[in-house]
């Protein structure tokens, strides 16, 4: 018999890890598949919303808020180092301080290269792949990448400034609202709660750090591939095809090094989520829930 919301609540809690009081939402029995699902820019475990209400009766579902981002706490004297590296030791502090022993990854935007790097320090705990406009492929970066590539190449002050428009409202709404057909999906609550997040003191220097550091998650893509020809796990990826980021041949790339790789390619953009939550968990219930 599945089990009641009012069985299985939302649960938002703190733990310490890595120097870091890490927020995370959790619902579900803990006995049950787990799925680790790991945000990306610019919002927070917030994004999950919708999974945590249709996945809760099948799954044990667990949601950090990466430093930098959400409710997740760095104390000054902590001197977080803000690179990929740093998000993706910090996860695997954080998965050992609530003893999640194996996981389903749901990945998206940086929390791809974040908990890829998890599944490689730990690929024993690495149990399914769900990547939803989560890329790890060179293929499936797409123009929109052009401002940061210029960063990556010189690191000017023009340059930093040049990318710190993905920053602002109007740059957060439009990745909200790119690709998208039917607008009146999209709830404003999600963008407008980003950008007040984003305006905390020194934020949005973390996230220029963080934009000019994402170079470095092309030098793992090579390291992630094996890993998916390695272990073979479950994989689902579902990609909203309008993305201008994360492009469809990022998702195709996936059934490269596991030919058994699930690739579906949703009508809508980069937060596929916010327009296909309730198709997206029932893909999910479909592949891995048995």
């Amino acid at each position: 018999m599945n089990q009641t919301a009012a069985e299985y609540p939302v649960h938002h809690r703190y733990v310490d890890a890595d120097g870091v009081r890490v927020f995370y939402r959790e619902a579900g029995n803990p006995n049950a598949p787990t799925l680790l699902l790991v945000h990306g820019f610019p919002t927070s475990s917030l994004q999950y919303r919708e999974l945590f209400n249709e996945l809760h009766d099948q799954f044990h579902l667990v949601a950090p808020d990466l430093p930098g981002f959400g409710f997740t706490e760095v104390p000054d004297d902590r001197k977080y180092d803000y690179t990929f590296d740093s998000l993706g030791k910090t996860l695997e502090a954080f998965v050992d301080a609530i003893d999640l022993k194996k996981y389903i990854l749901y990945i998206f935007d940086y929390g791809a290269p974040s908990a890829l790097r998890l599944a490689l320090a730990k690929p024993e705990r690495f149990a399914g792949l769900i990547s939803q406009n989560g890329n790890a492929y060179l293929e499936g970066l797409g123009d929109a990448w052009a401002p940061v590539r210029a960063y990556w190449a010189d690191e000017s002050a023009a340059n930093r400034e040049g990318v710190r428009e993905a920053t602002t409202l109007e740059g957060i709404k439009w990745q909200y609202t790119h690709g998208v057909t039917d607008q009146t999906l999209l709830d404003p609550m999600m963008w407008q709660l980003d950008y007040l997040l984003m305006q905390r003191p020194g934020n949005t220097d973390i996230q220029l750090d963080l934009f000019l550091n994402y170079r470095t998650n092309l030098e793992k893509y090579p390291a992630f591939q094996q890993l998916f020809r390695e272990k073979r796990v479950p994989t689902l990826v579902i990609w909203g095809k309008h993305d201008p980021f994360f492009i469809p041949p990022g998702a195709e790339a996936y059934r490269r090094d596991n030919p058994d790789a699930i690739v579906e390619l949703l009508d809508t953009g980069h937060f596929a989520l916010e327009t296909h939550g309730k198709h997206i968990a029932q893909r999910i219930r479909e592949v891995f829930a048995k």
